[in-house]
Order: C-alpha cells, then structure tokens, then sequence
C-alpha cells in the first residue's frame, strides 16, 4: 500500500526553483533544490519489531557484493526465509561495529532497476529505520548507477553519507530465473574491503534477530524529489535527485564547453548502448542534455527489470547490435563489407549499474587493457589529469595486459598490479584520504572485465572512460578543420601500438561449470606446473613451451593486508622468443555454478603483425594452455561459453 497523500500526517510544500533534469526520473517542473521537503507522517499503527530468525549459510560477498538467483532473495524456499532482511541486519550490525558501536546516521539506497528492484528497497528501508538509521536516501524511482551513487557518498551535504546499499548483480543477467545481488559502499564510496565483508559473513553466521517495521506503508518511490517520509519519530527516507552529484563530479573532470562544441561537427557521432541498465539515463543526461548530441545517438537507454531479456554485459558477444554497428565481426575485427561512412566516429556501451564500459570505434574495437594503457599516455586530453601534470598513480588488475605497463614506466608514472576487484584499487586511491600516506591522485584504474576509472569517484565508471574518449578524440582533431577527414579512434589506436607495441589479448570464459569440475582444473595447474616440474612437461606442434608457474598473491602497500590465491599464472614462449601468459582464475561473480576464466597475452612488436584479430593471433596459445590443463577431459567443455 503507498502512502496517501490526503492520509499523510503532515504535508510542507516548500517552494523549488525549477531545473532541468531527465524525465525517467525527475519532472521537469520540479527543482532539486535541497531544501525543497514535502514530508509525510508515519503511519499511526507502524512498530518496531525484533523477529527471530535462523543463520543462511552462503551470505558471502564475492569481489563485488552477495549475488544468488533471485529467487533466494525472494525466499521462494522456506530455508531461505528473511534472506533480505539477514543479509542487511548482518551488513549493518558491521556497519555499526566499524562505527565504533554507533549505529550510522546516514545511508543511501539505490539499485540498478532489475527485477525485485523495488520491493527488496522497501524490505532495506523498513529494516534500516527499525534500527535507527536517521537519515535514508532513496533515488527518485529508486534507480541509480553505481558510480553516481559513489559520488553521491562523497558529495552530497558535505560528505554526509556513511555507506551505501546497492541492489545489483552488476552485468549479470535480470529478470525471473536470473540474478539479484547487494553490495556495500562505505563512507569514502568505496566497496567494502576483505576486512568488512569477512565480519559480515560472519555475522550472517550468528544472527539470531532482525529488527524492522510491521504495519507501515511503501514509500512511493516515484514521489517529487525532496519528499520526506518519516518511517520513525527519528528515521526519515528522503527521495534525491540521482543526476546532481554525479553530473557536477563529471563536470570537474571534463571541459562540457569544449566537449558540446566538438559535438558540434558534423563529422563527429557517438551511439550509446545502454542495455536497458541503469547507466542509460545518465548518458541520456550528459550526451543528449548537456552535450547536445541528438537522440539517435542512444541505443537500449530505457531500464528494464530484465534488460529487455538481454545480458547485460557490454562485451563483444551481449553487445552485439553496437558491435556490428560499429562495422566489426563478432571477433573485434573489421566487417569489410560495412559502408565506412555510415559508421559512427565513437561507439559504447555500459552494463547493467552503469560502472563498465566498451568502446570501439569506427571498424576498431578497443580491448580494456588497451583503452586503460591509451588513456594514460594521452592525459593531457582529460582536465582532471592536465589540471594536476599528469596522474601520480596507476594500477591494473593482474589477469589485465601489461599494455598499462609499459606507458607507465615510459612515462615514469607509479604503477601497481592488484587482484581483481575495485576495492583494491580504492586503499590506492585513498592513501591520503584514508590512511595519511603517500598521494598518489589523480589516478587512473582499470580491469579487463571493461571496468574503467579516475579517484574523482571510488568505483568504476562507465559513462566517464567514454568522456575520456571523447576528450582524447577532441584533442586528437584540434588541428582538423571540418571537412578535412577526423582523427579516428583507429587511428590513435594503431599510432599507440606502433610506439609501445601491441599486447594482444582476450579472455575465455566457461560459465555455469560444476564447482567440483572447475576446482579440479585449478587443483591441476597448482600440481603440474606451479608446484610441479616444467621441466618434464611435453611439448607439442606448437612449440609453445612453458617456462614458468606461480600463483597471485597481493601484500597492500596502503595497509599492508594480504590477499592470497588471486590468479594462476603460466609463463609461455614461442619458438621465436617472444613472451606470453595465460592466467586462470574463477569468477567471483556469478550466482550458480562456477565461472573458469582463461586470459590470454601475447606482445608483438612487429607493426606488421598488428592487424590480426586478437583471437585469431591468440588461437594456438589457447590451444596449447587447454590441452594442459585438460579442461574438455575436467569439465567437458570443447569450448569457452564467451570470448571477449
């Protein structure tokens, strides 16, 4: 039942200056001034009530948050009764142990928008007002992006807000039958480290209780920005504009002036895959609203509960419709039978909470590891790096190419490789911050899972690496008067390679294999190669040899935690000497089965070589790393589920 406005207890209109916003969120004649307050009584006959429940084994948070089927949140089966409400009385019985005891005053909560999006917010927000949380900030329609609620923590009122609940599984799949997920921000909008996700687990362990509200109404997530809800005598949620903060945190990074006016080319388009994620309306805001591109350059930017029944992963496989658009095959490589000049300059997409990114441009798809090593040499396009001389710090997760690395040590930049998950990269980030040691902002970070980022948030962000892009495009063409053919992403591609070399590079992916069966590949590379004797491996047509082994550990040069069993790596040469690896890793983020990661790297420096499609270069190397490890006899798998 949703709140009636003639029932309410109290009602305040306070007068708003209108503003422009996004109609899937904000009305137009409706201002986000703070404070603006239309505030509504509880209901007379709402109560706290504590209710006893039983521990659900399983509630531990992978490298991103918790995800299952969503079905389990739901508790569509009885042993998985309260599964929410367990999972947020642990998050914040943590919350509040890290707080010194104190329970927090401030949280926002927001999701992606796919199925059961609303309905678990309503449970979050009964259960975080039972336990006193006084302040609870809900996006209009309770739809936000992952970095925008990033920013959000950092920015809003000062830095007000201590935590953020994100309801995502992130790229994964939505709908019935798919996947549902929570994760945790803390007070810097950074994803909870090891140290809180551990206690967490814990305490799921543990919980005997729940505290939450019985008898009260839904708080109507479609209300005017600025209205208040008064859960509690002393808990109020309170609905936010999910743009503002974001955009003003975008706008410090980027010249818009200088953007909107090289938007202006005729020459120049963009088109955005949104994948019904909730990452499109903020590229509806910044591309269509701010930077004035045209509609037409907006493809899948209306969120759905179940991504229009797509996955959305802004890969070369789930983004196919952009992929092909873009003029490529499925592979990355160019589509020679696509007509050059229908194709746009720029071409992107985000996942499903709006913090990865593809990008591609005209018949040139850009691999993750390459973006995040182009980005870096070309700084001096993107105001946020140029304001400062350059980034002070990089980092990579360790499955990325060493593309990075070697821009890095050119460039005599600080360069790091973490385990992968954007919590690592957060302690970097934030060694001033958090820890008063060295500064190593602006930074610059990113994954080969399309993740990509800078510290003016502390999460990836989608929507900011193709800003980069256009800002790196913008730079590039300067000098181009219109008419004149554009630099173009090939282009700026092709002259970094021929400078640094080219990593080539892809991933496989076997998703949904048996737990057992992937921990025997695993258990396979540790025996036979990393803790075995190379020497006595066989060789094969190929004459790729294996000349190295070892397992990824990480000691945090912030705090000094370390973090073990991170990748296995195997150490490859061809016959002509040059270097390759292939890492092993499982996915932390799926919510059924087990996903086997296979990265595959290769450099080559030879600029005649560089126009090969990365799997096709990269074919004989997987080859020989599969029959290794013996992954169709583990698994019975011929082949990977994915190749990005």
């Amino acid at each position: 039942m949703k709140f009636s406005h003639l029932a309410a207890a109290a009602v305040a209109f306070i007068s708003c200056t209108p503003t422009a916003c996004t109609d899937a969120f904000v009305p137009k004649n409706l201002g986000t001034s703070r404070s603006a307050k239309v505030a509504f009584g509880m209901s007379s006959t709402s109560t706290v009530a504590e209710i006893s429940t039983n521990p659900i084994q399983g509630m531990k948070p992978g490298t991103s948050g918790l995800r299952k089927k969503v079905e389990v949140w739901q508790a569509v089966d009885e042993a998985n009764k309260n599964y929410v409400e367990n999972f947020i009385q642990s998050l914040l019985d943590t919350a509040t142990e890290a707080n010194g005891g104190k329970m927090l005053d401030t949280i926002i909560v927001a999701g992606d928008g796919r199925y059961y999006n609303a309905e678990a917010m309503q449970i979050i927000c009964r259960v975080l007002a039972a336990n006193g949380v006084a302040n609870i900030w809900v996006p209009k329609t309770g739809i936000m992006s992952t970095p925008a609620v990033s920013a959000v923590i950092r920015m809003r009122e000062e830095g007000k807000c201590q935590g953020g609940i994100v309801l995502t599984a992130s790229h994964n799949p939505g709908g019935p039958g798919e996947d549902f997920g929570i994760k945790y921000n803390e007070g810097f909008g950074q994803p909870a480290g090891e140290e809180f996700t551990d206690k967490l687990y814990e305490r799921s362990l543990e919980i005997s209780s729940f505290k939450t509200l019985e008898n009260t109404d839904d708080i109507d997530l479609n209300a005017e920005v600025g209205t208040a809800f008064a859960l509690t005598e002393t808990s109020t949620v309170t609905i936010i504009d999910p743009f503002e903060e974001y955009v003003e945190c975008l706008k410090e990074c980027f010249d818009f002036d200088a953007l909107k006016k090289f938007c202006e080319r005729p020459d120049f388009s963009i088109l955005y895959d949104g994948m019904h994620g909730a990452g499109g309306p903020f590229a509806k805001r910044i591309l269509i609203e701010e930077l004035h591109l045209p509609e037409s350059s907006l493809l899948r930017c209306d969120p759905r509960p179940d991504f229009g029944k797509c996955h959305p992963d802004p890969n070369l496989t789930y983004a196919a419709d952009l992929v092909k658009k873009m003029g490529l095959n499925a592979d990355g490589s160019p589509d020679t039978s696509a007509d050059p000049n229908s194709l746009p300059t720029l071409g992107a997409a985000n996942d499903g909470d709006g913090d990865r990114n593809l990008i591609a441009g005209s018949a040139m798809f850009v691999t993750p590891s390459d973006s995040l090593a182009l980005i870096c040499d070309n700084w001096e396009a993107i105001p946020h790096f140029a304001k400062a001389g350059g980034p002070r710090g990089v980092a990579r997760s360790m499955p990325s190419s060493a593309a990075l690395d070697v821009v890095a040590e050119a460039r005599d930049i600080p360069f790091f490789s973490t385990p992968t998950g954007w919590k690592f990269f957060g302690n970097l980030m934030s060694s001033k911050e958090m820890f008063g040691k060295t500064d190593y902002t602006p930074f610059l970070c990113g994954e080969e899972s399309f993740g990509t980022g800078s510290d003016h948030i502390r999460e990836k962000d989608g929507l900011w690496a193709v800003l980069a892009w256009m800002s790196i495009l913008m730079k590039a063409n300067e000098g181009v008067a219109e008419g004149e053919p554009l630099v173009s992403v090939k282009d700026i591609v092709k002259n970094h390679w021929a400078k640094y070399g080219r990593h080539f590079y892809c991933r496989y992916d076997f998703e949904g294999v048996d737990s057992d069966d992937a921990n025997s590949v695993m258990d396979v590379v540790r025996s036979a190669f990393v803790g075995g004797d190379l020497s006595a491996v066989s060789g094969d047509d190929s004459g790729i040899t294996i000349v190295g082994a070892e397992e990824f550990a990480y000691t945090d040069p912030v705090d000094g935690s370390q973090t073990s069993k991170q990748g296995l790596i195997l150490n490859f040469e061809y016959p002509n000497g040059d270097p390759s690896r292939v890492v092993f890793r499982l996915s932390g983020t799926g919510s059924a089965g087990a996903t086997i990661r296979m990265y595959l790297e290769k450099y080559e420096k030879d600029v005649s070589k560089h126009d090969e499609a990365a799997p096709v270069a990269l074919k004989s190397l997987a080859d020989r790393a599969l029959g290794l490890v013996q992954m169709e006899q583990l698994t019975g798998r011929d082949e990977p589920t994915v190749i990005t």
